[in-house]
Protein backbone atom coordinates (compact mmCIF):
# COMPACT_ATOMS: atom_id res chain seq x y z
CA UNK A 1 0.00 0.00 0.00
CA UNK A 2 2.93 2.32 0.61
CA UNK A 3 3.57 2.48 -3.17
CA UNK A 4 0.04 3.84 -3.68
CA UNK A 5 0.74 6.63 -1.20
CA UNK A 6 4.17 7.37 -2.69
CA UNK A 7 2.60 8.13 -6.08
CA UNK A 8 -0.50 9.87 -4.70
CA UNK A 9 -1.37 13.12 -6.44
CA UNK A 10 -1.77 16.29 -4.41
CA UNK A 11 -4.90 16.40 -2.24
CA UNK A 12 -5.84 19.64 -4.02
CA UNK A 13 -9.16 19.23 -5.87
CA UNK A 14 -8.82 22.46 -7.89
CA UNK A 15 -11.33 24.58 -5.97
CA UNK A 16 -8.63 26.95 -4.65
CA UNK A 17 -10.73 29.50 -2.79
CA UNK A 18 -9.12 30.58 0.45
CA UNK A 19 -11.40 31.65 3.26
CA UNK A 20 -11.30 30.04 6.68
CA UNK A 21 -8.00 31.10 8.28
CA UNK A 22 -6.38 31.08 4.86
CA UNK A 23 -7.48 27.51 4.13
CA UNK A 24 -8.93 26.37 0.82
CA UNK A 25 -12.64 25.54 1.01
CA UNK A 26 -12.08 22.50 -1.22
CA UNK A 27 -9.17 20.69 0.45
CA UNK A 28 -8.50 22.71 3.66
CA UNK A 29 -4.84 23.23 2.73
CA UNK A 30 -3.14 26.59 3.07
CA UNK A 31 -1.13 27.98 0.18
CA UNK A 32 2.05 27.05 2.05
CA UNK A 33 0.83 23.45 2.48
CA UNK A 34 0.00 23.22 -1.21
CA UNK A 35 3.49 24.46 -2.06
CA UNK A 36 5.14 22.06 0.37
CA UNK A 37 3.14 18.95 -0.49
CA UNK A 38 5.75 16.23 -0.37
CA UNK A 39 5.75 15.27 -4.06
CA UNK A 40 9.02 13.41 -3.73
CA UNK A 41 8.42 12.32 -0.15
CA UNK A 42 7.92 8.79 1.04
CA UNK A 43 4.58 7.04 1.02
CA UNK A 44 4.47 7.26 4.81
CA UNK A 45 4.94 11.05 4.83
CA UNK A 46 2.26 11.52 2.19
CA UNK A 47 -0.13 9.27 4.08
CA UNK A 48 0.45 11.31 7.26
CA UNK A 49 -0.18 14.50 5.27
CA UNK A 50 -3.51 13.12 4.01
CA UNK A 51 -4.52 11.90 7.47
CA UNK A 52 -3.92 15.39 8.88
CA UNK A 53 -6.07 16.96 6.16
CA UNK A 54 -8.88 14.46 6.56
CA UNK A 55 -8.93 15.00 10.34
CA UNK A 56 -9.06 18.77 9.77
CA UNK A 57 -11.93 18.37 7.31
CA UNK A 58 -13.84 16.19 9.76
CA UNK A 59 -13.64 18.99 12.35
CA UNK A 60 -14.97 21.70 10.04
CA UNK A 61 -17.04 20.04 7.35
CA UNK A 62 -18.08 16.74 5.87
CA UNK A 63 -15.07 15.32 4.00
CA UNK A 64 -17.35 13.41 1.59
CA UNK A 65 -17.26 16.17 -1.07
CA UNK A 66 -13.47 16.24 -0.98
CA UNK A 67 -13.23 12.42 -1.10
CA UNK A 68 -15.53 12.26 -4.11
CA UNK A 69 -13.61 15.01 -5.93
CA UNK A 70 -10.25 13.43 -5.07
CA UNK A 71 -11.36 10.01 -6.35
CA UNK A 72 -12.44 11.68 -9.59
CA UNK A 73 -9.07 13.43 -9.83
CA UNK A 74 -7.17 10.15 -9.37
CA UNK A 75 -9.39 8.47 -11.97
CA UNK A 76 -8.80 11.31 -14.43
CA UNK A 77 -5.02 11.11 -13.86
CA UNK A 78 -5.12 7.33 -14.23
CA UNK A 79 -3.57 6.57 -10.85
CA UNK A 80 -4.84 4.40 -7.99
CA UNK A 81 -6.71 6.36 -5.35
CA UNK A 82 -4.90 5.94 -2.02
CA UNK A 83 -7.95 6.74 0.07
CA UNK A 84 -9.78 3.82 -1.53
CA UNK A 85 -6.81 1.58 -0.76
CA UNK A 86 -6.83 2.76 2.85
CA UNK A 87 -10.57 2.14 3.18
CA UNK A 88 -10.22 -1.37 1.75
CA UNK A 89 -7.34 -2.14 4.12
CA UNK A 90 -9.29 -0.95 7.15
CA UNK A 91 -12.17 -3.26 6.24
CA UNK A 92 -9.89 -6.33 6.29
Amino acid sequence: MSDVWATAPSPCVDVCKYKRQGRCVGCTMTKAEKDSYPRSGSGASKRAFFETLIARMAEHKNPAFWAMAYRRKCEKEGVPCPIEEAAAASED
